[in-house]
Formats: structure tokens, C-alpha cells, sequence
């Protein structure tokens, strides 16, 4: 009698602790390998390197010798591109969204993909809104917004978004994704400005809104040479942006890449200052994009969220 072996490949549920980006039709991490993750954007493949990738899996996929694009780090700092014709710049959809791509300093390309599972958390918080209360404006701030992922989202859902960044050189790609999706020309505000700056404004004004996103970074300067180290300043900057939540809230949102904040310590700040004033569900978690090579995730930061009941 002859036996089978049977090979059956085991799925683990990673929905049950990691929200995952798995809607992309334009992208997708084929494999990961040796501390880079092998990536197809749109018609293009790119090989960039990863933290998280600490293993050494077989290279066995052919895409491994079919790359467009390779950022080799240098051990020194930094490090630059080597290019296999790949355009200056192309683009990839996901669902209604455009956005435009571009090889530039520090292995990125203009889009963080993983944020996906947060555009497609808050959309329908927007859209449900919107349908319970048809004509109302619902206010977004989405403050340290780069390219404006999350602001497309939130605009495309219905909602009118106030885009905060320090780079105009960010704000002015952002806007060329809102042009290239179609967005109306009203549904975006515009600003060039030190995030920290602009929430004390809008505080003295008196603005409000219905729900808050921000993505800031690990380090940074304000333009005053203020230091910005996201351990010592994130608590008492949430706590000055819980004075602009309007009366109606929807949600309020934090991403997060840097290593050492975990997603409980999100959601223990969140539930600690937002918690005083808003009825609403906490949860923190990280964030991820499925490998195709072997159906595992890549961690690819955190995020903590509020939705007010």
C-alpha cells in the first residue's frame, strides 16, 4: 500500500491580535528575508529593508531576481537606492484612492500601506454618520498627516478634513493624491504648520472636531528648536487635542512606529485622558501586512483607538 504525504499549510488567526491590512489588490510584501521585505507595488518590485525581518527564510521566490528597485542601508547611517527601471514616480489605487509613488531618502516611497486597516476602521464610523444625519459636516484633524492617506480615507468617506504637516514639501504630494482621486476641492483644508503650534490656535479659537487622527513621529524639531521625543511629549499633546473634541464625537485615533511604545501603553493614555469625558470603546493593537510567501504577518507598528458609543 502506497501513503500520501500530506502537506497542509497552518494559517494562524492573527485577527484576534493584530489588525491587518489584507484589502490591497496594488500591493503586497511577497516575502521577507534577512532583514529586508520584498514588496510589489503596483506593476513594480521593490527591496527594502525591515527591523522586524530578523530571520533568514529561503529565498525562493523568483521575484527575488526580478526586483525594480533595491535600498541597501549603510552601515553608517542612511544608506541609498539602486534602480532597475523603475519610473520616478507611478501610482497605485486602493479602492476609490489614487496615490501617487516616488523612491525617495530613507528607503520610503510616500505611503505607509499598513494604515489601510485604519482607513477601513473609521470609513464607516463616517459614512454611518452621515447616513443617520444626512447634511451635517463632520470634522476631521488629522495632524502629522504626511501624504495624506488617512485624509483621502476620511475625505472619500464624506467627512470635511482639516490636513496638518510641518513638510510643505508632504502637504503639497497630499495634495496631489486628493487631485488625483477626485476628491472636491472643498473637502480638504491644507496646512503647512508645527502640529503641537496649530492644536494651541485652534484651541484660543475655540474649534472643534468630530474626531481626531494623528501619526506623529519618534523625534523631531519644532521650528523654534522645541524637541519633539514622542515618550516625554505624547500624553500632554493629547491632552491639549482633548480640548478641540466637539460635542458629537466619532473617534479619535493614534498610530505609532516607534519600538518602544507598545499598544497597551496607547490605549492606557487614551483611556486615561479621553476616558474622563468620552463613552467610548478602547482598543489598542499592533498593526500588519500578510506575507504572500507563507501566509504569516509582519508587525508593522501600533495603533490606539477610541470610538465613542
Amino acid at each position: 500500500m502506497h501513503y500520501r504525504r500530506l502537506y497542509v499549510k497552518v494559517y494562524f488567526c492573527y485577527s484576534q491580535f493584530m489588525w491587518i491590512a489584507d484589502k490591497w489588490t496594488d500591493y503586497n510584501i511577497i516575502d521577507t528575508s534577512d532583514g529586508e521585505k520584498l514588496e510589489r507595488w503596483g506593476d513594480y518590485i521593490l527591496l527594502r529593508p525591515d527591523p522586524q525581518v530578523i530571520w533568514r527564510s529561503p529565498k525562493s521566490r523568483p521575484e527575488w531576481k526580478k526586483i525594480n528597485g533595491h535600498y541597501h542601508r549603510s552601515s553608517k547611517g542612511g544608506g541609498e537606492w539602486e534602480f532597475f527601471d523603475l519610473p520616478g514616480e507611478w501610482e497605485i489605487t486602493y479602492g476609490k484612492l489614487r496615490f501617487r509613488l516616488q523612491p525617495f531618502s530613507f528607503k520610503h516611497t510616500g505611503l505607509f500601506p499598513e494604515q489601510a486597516a485604519n482607513w477601513d476602521w473609521f470609513s464607516p464610523l463616517i459614512s454611518s454618520a452621515l447616513s443617520a444625519e444626512p447634511g451635517r459636516d463632520i470634522r476631521v484633524l488629522n495632524l502629522f498627516a504626511y501624504t495624506g492617506g488617512a485624509t483621502l480615507a476620511a475625505a472619500a468617506a464624506g467627512a470635511k478634513v482639516t490636513h496638518v504637516d510641518a513638510s510643505k514639501g508632504m502637504v503639497n504630494w497630499a495634495k496631489e493624491n486628493a487631485r488625483i482621486t477626485g476628491l472636491p476641492g472643498d473637502s480638504v483644508r491644507w496646512l503647512t504648520d508645527d502640529c503641537k503650534k496649530f492644536v494651541e490656535r485652534e484651541i484660543r479659537r475655540g474649534n472643534k472636531y468630530d474626531a481626531i487622527i494623528m501619526d506623529p513621529p519618534s523625534y523631531g524639531r519644532g521650528p523654534g528648536g522645541e524637541i519633539w521625543k514622542i515618550e516625554d511629549s505624547i500624553y500632554d499633546f493629547i491632552l491639549l487635542c482633548e480640548k478641540l473634541i466637539s460635542d458629537k464625537p466619532l473617534f479619535f485615533l493614534i498610530n505609532s512606529y516607534t519600538t518602544g511604545l507598545q499598544p497597551g501603553v496607547l490605549r492606557y493614555m487614551m483611556e486615561d485622558i479621553l476616558g474622563r469625558r468620552l463613552n467610548g470603546v478602547f482598543t489598542s493593537d499592533e498593526i500588519g501586512l500578510p506575507i504572500e510567501a507563507n501566509g504569516l504577518v509582519l508587525p508593522c507598528g501600533c495603533s490606539g483607538r477610541c470610538e465613542v458609543l
